[in-house]
């Protein structure tokens, strides 16, 4: 602990450090850091993690949207199309007036 109280932050260099990041070992101050995944890291080290986690997804990203959209339309049918069948079955007697 005595040697957070003597390190200067890598971004502010007046600034008293209140956390050192375990990935690339450097001390900042508290407006640098931020919790992330239950760990304390700065702005430099969360953007190279979520550039990693991004790259993996970016490829099937169109793809999936593509299958959501035309699940969406194939269910939107079946919906219209049921709905439209049931209708057919109303006997034409109830649209003359007879069963009022």
């Amino acid at each position: 602990m005595d040697t957070l109280s003597r390190q200067r932050c890598f971004n502010h260099g007046s600034r008293e450090a209140a956390a050192r990041c375990p990935e690339c070992g450097r001390f900042f101050c508290r407006e640098c850091v931020t919790e992330h995944d239950d760990r304390v890291l700065c702005a430099s080290c969360v953007e190279k993690q979520n550039a990693g986690r991004d790259k993996g997804r970016s490829k099937f990203r169109g793809l999936k949207s593509l299958v959501f959209l035309c699940f969406g339309f194939v269910l939107l049918f079946l919906v219209f199309y049921y709905a439209g069948v049931a209708l057919m079955m109303i006997p034409s007697e109830f649209h003359k007036g007879g069963l009022w």
